[in-house]
């Protein structure tokens, strides 16, 4: 079996994609979703929309996919449980303090990994099984071979793969974005991301809209995507319009169903949107230029043209439920109606027929005004009639007691069938004793910046790509990428760095967590895995990581508050990688072979950003650095701060730490991150 996944941000859309033929849809409460923007639904109205679904054999899935803030975790588990109450189907999630809360109080409410965990090799996947997840969406830049390998391995965990297969496409690896938090304070990772990627950016011979790509569609590969074991395809959309969700779940699963879309309907879909056509670069792996695109003039036309014929999609109800339907009308007795759906059964009684005077109710009659189940999902697929001769039926009662039946049914579909919870979250995690003032730790690029004097550094965090010793009277920790193009490649190297005596790998990934533990590796998580909260740190702990840096989206009142059973600690200074490509900027300019790697992107203002490649992966750094080196006071209760190096030089490297050491005020352009302005 397989599911077209349709998205839902108000009812028009709920409407629009299940009479479209989508077997199940996903949707957001007001609060905790990373579509925030949307209509999205209150508690009152989570539970009508998953009643309306299941009385017509769809599937409901609620997003509770951003990160959760200590002081609201409450809440949202509160929102997951009544959903669980009202039947929900599924839950989405990014933050694995959430998932870890969830999986405990609600263990037979299945976790869904959000797309925002990027997800992207299988190494990934006993870790989600022993988080409990049962299905997990998987980053939008795998290629077909990656995902066949995956879903091999994920049917070994038992875990269901969902993949997008149209819709828009961000530039950066998602849940690996932070620039319109740090541009704006609006945060994907917090639902309300602004697309300031869609804006002017420019590299060197490129559109100048550089950091734009085209919509996904991936709708001609469906058939192949089921074949290799994909068995939930995601349309991306909760802010787009219903006639867009219509088209979009008619064409998937038309593809699914005969294997191709009609050209007509492919050329619609197309004109309700798209950025100047599609790509499936990722899928096909072919990068580059192509991938790259906007949304025209031209584009916003087209769609005006095709929005009025799309409501001719799901302007009726889909009769999707097959029903047994029995009827009996015997002499003296009541009438009987019975409808079966193949697990559920209902009947209604109506008054006993009259002996006819005129013309008797004959079967053909009959079963004409019982199989009138327009505007409802039934249709009757057998029908089993017992009518006595010379009997008086009349219409209205035939039809009172169908649509009794069908009341009947429709409630009976609809019911909770399984044990209310009644749980109350509480945080009674325990914090450890952290230290009064934070231990140094430096991160550097290249063996370049190595400095002299190493005293009173704590740590040094070198790349895995690079080629660095192993440095006396220091803790070394190797960092690996949080892109990740082979499994292989990272264990390789990890081994390289194991032989010279490092024993411990930074990990912003969860696939990166399992390859480095398989090498023998002490773990440290990185940003990449989005620590949030209390209960993620807990998470991480139970993975057995002994450190972790903290979440650059975290006010630094809450990343000093926050209780944790390990060493917690921040980037104090640095460059912060805003962006998560594997379709790097630079390829809407140039090839890679062309590339000097010193490269940057320039916006609308002329602020440069710089932008480095990382075995296979490239990322955007910020303009600036973060720089809260003289808020010491500001920082107990922190375990170490993390002074992160990219391209400066040794002669920097050094008055950053000394700067460091003496909680000297910022002597450079710099930010002070979201430490102190947060994030809406």
């Amino acid at each position: 079996m397989y599911e077209v996944l349709a998205p839902v941000g108000n009812n028009e859309m709920l409407i629009a994609a299940v009479r479209s033929g989508a077997d199940a849809v996903y949707f957001g409460a007001k609060d905790f979703s990373a579509r925030r923007n949307a209509e999205n639904f209150g508690d009152f109205e989570l539970e009508n929309v998953i009643k309306y679904c299941h009385i017509r054999g769809v599937k409901a899935y609620l997003t509770l996919n951003i990160l959760i803030k200590d002081s609201e975790m409450a809440d949202a588990v509160e929102l997951a449980k009544n959903a669980y109450n009202f039947g929900i189907d599924g839950v989405i999630v990014q933050d694995i303090g959430l998932a870890k809360v969830l999986h405990k109080l609600l263990p037979d409410l299945p976790l869904h990994a959000s797309t925002q965990m990027s997800i992207h090799t299988p190494a990934a996947l006993p870790i989600l099984k022993q988080m409990g997840f049962t299905q997990v969406v998987v980053a939008r830049e795998m290629s077909l071979e990656d995902l066949k390998q995956f879903c091999v391995e994920a049917q070994k965990y038992d875990i269901t793969v969902e993949a997008f297969v149209h819709g828009a496409l961000c530039m950066s690896v998602s849940g690996q974005c932070l620039l319109s938090a740090y541009l704006g304070s609006r945060s994907g990772n917090r639902g309300l991301c602004a697309g300031p990627c869609r804006l002017p950016f420019k590299v060197e011979n490129g559109t100048g809209y550089d950091l734009s790509l085209k919509d996904l569609s991936h709708l001609d590969y469906v058939s192949e995507l089921y074949n290799i074991g994909v068995r939930s395809f995601k349309i991306e959309g909760r802010m787009k319009r219903p006639e867009y969700v219509a088209a979009a779940t008619k064409a998937c699963k038309t593809a699914l169903q005969t294997g191709a879309v009609p050209t007509d309907l492919a050329e619609t879909l197309k004109n309700v949107f798209s950025r100047s056509g599609f790509t499936s670069g990722y899928l096909e792996n072919k990068l580059g230029r192509d991938m790259f695109g906007i949304r025209t003039k031209d584009d916003v036309v087209s769609a005006d043209k095709a929005f009025p014929l799309l409501h001719e999609i799901y302007r009726n109800e889909l009769q999707s439920v097959a029903v047994d339907l029995t009827f009996s009308a015997k002499q003296g007795e009541e009438i009987k109606l019975s409808l079966c759906d193949g697990e559920n059964t209902v009947s209604a009684v109506g008054p006993a027929p009259d002996l006819a005077q005129n013309k008797a109710a004959d079967r053909e009659s009959v079963i004409k005004n019982l199989n009138k189940f327009g505007g409802t999902p039934y249709f009757a697929e057998k029908l089993d009639i017992i009518l006595d001769d010379g009997l008086f039926l009349r219409a209205g009662e035939l039809n009172e007691i169908r649509r009794t039946a069908v009341e009947l049914l429709n409630k009976k579909r609809s019911e909770i069938n399984r044990e209310i919870s009644d749980l109350v979250y509480e945080n009674n995690l325990t914090d450890t004793l952290h230290k009064t003032e934070p231990d140094l730790y430096i991160r550097l690029e290249n063996t370049e910046q190595i400095p002299n004097d190493l005293s009173g550094i704590s740590a040094v965090i070198v790349p895995l790509e690079k080629d660095f010793p192993l440095l006396a009277g220091v803790k070394n920790i190797v960092e690996i990428p949080r892109g990740i193009i082979s499994e292989k490649a990272i264990a390789d190297r990890l081994n390289i760095y194991k032989q010279k005596g490092f024993d411990t790998a930074l990990c912003g990934n969860l696939s990166a967590v399992s390859i480095a533990k398989s090498c023998g590796f002490n773990v440290m998580a990185d940003t990449g895995l989005n620590i949030y909260n209390s209960n993620s740190l807990s998470a991480v702990a139970d993975l057995g990581i002994s450190a972790a840096i903290l979440s650059n989206e975290m006010l630094l009142t809450d990343a000093v508050a926050v209780n944790s059973p390990i060493e917690k600690g921040i980037i104090s200074y640095g460059k912060i990688p805003l962006m998560l490509f594997k379709n790097c900027p630079i390829k809407n300019g140039k090839s890679c072979a062309d590339c000097d790697k010193n490269n940057t992107i320039t916006d609308r203002m002329g602020i440069e950003f710089p932008i480095r490649c990382r075995m296979g992966y490239s990322e955007l750094l910020n303009s600036v650095p973060v720089w809260v080196l003289d808020k010491k006071q500001s920082m107990k209760n922190l375990d170490f701060e993390l002074l992160y190096f990219t391209n400066e030089d040794k002669q920097r490297v050094a008055e950053v730490i000394t700067a460091a050491k003496t909680e000297k005020q910022p002597d450079c352009k710099h930010t002070r991150g979201l430490f102190f302005r947060g994030v809406i």
